[in-house]
């Protein structure tokens, strides 16, 4: 079940990603069209971090990402927000037809303000999915804060950018103290385009 409508904007952090030309667009452009659309959506794209090309998880699997973070201020549903972010995928080319492929275009909806879908319980459960179960198995709904933030520098990279402070509100944890607990390997993959 979905939450009731909010009152107020909400800010969400978002990261948006491609690896695939679309239209004979490169991916960094790619994902600067994804930006236009959500103009034509009327999202507000409140902060943008700087672009980056990042490897395609897990290793080896596809080329590398373009990928931007950015946080938006939506009123209403969290589900209604992941059926525009869908909308755009699919007017983009975007198909869902293999865990962690290839793709023209990936919102993921990294955080929902400070709330946690569908609850905290199972929000630990999929932080907590062995990589070999996380590579077979997909939420069947929303699950918020990105229950894989904490693990990638592709997400915790860009996010520095434009939200170092703010706090994943199970763990307890900034973006800042998430980014620097990566391992350096990890965080030495990020490369700004």
């Amino acid at each position: 079940m979905s939450p009731k409508p909010l009152p107020k904007d909400v800010s969400c952090l978002c990261l948006i990603g491609s690896n695939q030309k679309w239209l004979g667009l490169p991916s960094k452009d790619v994902v600067i069209e994804t930006l236009r659309r959500f103009q034509e959506k009327n999202l507000y794209v409140r902060s943008l971090s700087r672009f980056y090309k990042t490897p395609a998880f897990p290793a080896g699997s596809g080329p590398d990402f373009a990928n931007v973070a950015i946080e938006i201020l939506f009123k209403g549903e969290s589900d209604s927000l992941l059926e525009i972010f869908h909308s755009i995928e699919k007017e983009m080319g975007r198909k869902r037809e293999k865990r962690w492929g290839e793709r023209t275009v990936d919102i993921d909806l990294i955080s929902f303000g400070t709330m946690v879908f569908p609850d905290v319980a199972v929000q630990r459960s999929w932080v907590n999915l062995p990589l070999a179960e996380q590579m077979q198995k997909a939420p069947d709904r929303l699950i918020v804060p990105h229950p894989r933030m904490q693990d990638r520098a592709f997400v915790l990279g860009p996010l520095m950018d434009i939200a170092p402070d703010w706090c994943h509100p199970v763990t307890g944890q900034t973006v800042r103290q998430m980014f620097e607990a990566l391992p350096e390997m990890d965080k030495a993959t990020l490369e700004i385009l």
